[in-house]
């Protein structure tokens, strides 16, 4: 088994852990924090007889890492790891890692808000901000302060911003891992794109099949523009030695397990991805890496009240992560569909989901948990108040909560249903 670079840093994070309750690990990309932090913590005296939970922020992630950790292990998958996702769950009697999606985190407060069975939490790519994770970690630390003083918070990421971090764990302890990265050479445009993406997109790999050695993963913004450029180059006819992947988040288990495989020997392999494969996945093989520069996000529009996909640049510390899967395992390749005068002009990092996101969802999860006011939780980002009100207005439309903003028997009936409340409501009030 390859030594990875956040064995160096193992000792101390254990140390760490074993004196106080929480620590934030930030780690390059590639250093193997995803999977081997939780198995160093395996025989950590404070685990007395209970189990790590980890949080992926998708489900390609969690059951991929699942599965590494079980192959060192060399165990089967529901063995002393498994994971949880909604409508898939693999865990057994002696499961001591439990790696799950972010919705499943809140699931499991709502039914023990001491977490009894769990020891620590362990909130991975912390960076990406999702609505789910930062929710989660408020909420941890109220139970942290309620009901578990010995309840253990470990957040992980490769890029972010520590210090607020750590002062909201309460001047929790930074360890910082530099990983190791091969030489990456990077290629921007010399004008900037203009005409079809997928037509550069398909042009840029042509390029990259006939010059540089290895396998390919290609960031492209959503799965219109991957079943255009995977046409395109099925009608290319490349050759038997190359196989096309797609991989995004709505493709059916086998298919995103042959995207991530390695490819058989004498073969090159073209992943086309989504943002999917920005974190937490290694896709063996991959020495060149071709970015469309973009990604699409869920927008939040309040005249409408409905959320939408809107498609952005990509930001910086995005773009860093998509060029690092290109030097994963040896000196690599990354082409950028822009112009390098185009790229300083983009955002550095992308805002938290948290100042774009719809808040019924949140509000009516805090409600069912017992809080009518979420300013009286530990947030990074507090919820803006505007969406807040907004949504407390749906909500209590919707007969979710009282005027008071405490939930309803109807609302507890909502939150229970792994739907938008409006969802929710539609259906429970369509059964009589």
């Amino acid at each position: 088994m390859p030594r990875l670079p956040i064995e160096d840093v193992l000792p101390t994070l254990c140390r760490t852990l074993t004196d106080g309750r929480n620590a934030l690990l930030t780690a390059a990309p590639g250093a193997g924090k995803t999977t081997r932090v939780p198995l160093a913590l395996l025989d950590a005296p404070w685990l007395d007889g209970k189990k790590l939970l980890m949080l992926e922020p998708r489900r390609l992630a969690a059951r991929a890492a699942a599965h590494r950790m079980a192959t060192t292990l060399g165990e089967s998958i529901g063995g002393t790891v498994g994971y949880r996702m909604r409508l898939d769950t693999k865990v057994g009697l002696k499961t001591k890692i439990e790696v799950v999606t972010e919705g499943i985190l809140s699931r499991l407060l709502q039914q023990d808000p001491a977490l009894s069975d769990y020891a620590i939490v362990l909130f991975d790519e912390f960076h990406e901000r999702s609505l789910q994770a930062d929710t989660g970690l408020a909420l941890c630390l109220e139970s942290q302060r309620l009901f578990r003083q010995d309840l253990r918070l470990l957040v992980m990421s490769a890029t972010l911003d520590c210090g607020p971090i750590a002062d909201l764990l309460g001047n929790a302890p930074v360890i910082a891992c530099e990983g190791k990265m091969f030489p990456v050479e990077t290629r921007y445009l010399d004008q900037p794109l203009s005409g079809h993406l997928d037509v550069a997109v398909v042009q840029s790999i042509r390029r990259s099949i006939a010059q540089d050695q290895g396998s390919l993963l290609v960031f492209l913004p959503g799965m219109g523009e991957i079943r255009r450029v995977e046409r395109k180059l099925l009608d290319l006819n490349l050759g038997p030695h190359v196989l096309v992947a797609p991989l995004h988040g709505d493709l059916p288990q086998e298919a995103q397990d042959r995207a991530i495989a390695p490819a058989q020997p004498g073969m090159r392999k073209i992943v086309l991805a989504t943002s999917i494969a920005e974190t937490s996945l290694t896709i063996d093989g991959v020495r060149v890496v071709i970015d469309a520069g973009l990604l699409r996000v869920p927008r939040f529009d309040p005249r409408s009240g409905l959320t939408r996909l809107e498609t952005i640049r990509v930001t910086q510390d995005s773009a860093e992560q998509r060029r690092g899967r290109a030097g994963r395992l040896e000196p690599g390749v990354c082409s950028r569909l822009w112009t390098s005068a185009e790229h300083l002009s983009l955002a550095p990092r992308r805002p938290p989901e948290m100042l774009d996101a719809d808040m019924a969802p949140l509000l009516l999860e805090l409600a069912f948990w017992g809080t009518a006011n979420p300013a009286e939780l530990s947030w990074l980002t507090l919820p803006p108040p505007g969406a807040v009100a907004q949504a407390r207005e749906l909500l209590t439309g919707l007969g979710a909560l009282n005027p008071e903003g405490h939930i309803t028997a109807h609302g507890r009936q909502l939150a229970e249903l792994p739907l938008h409340p409006r969802l929710a409501h539609m259906l429970l009030k369509s059964v009589p």
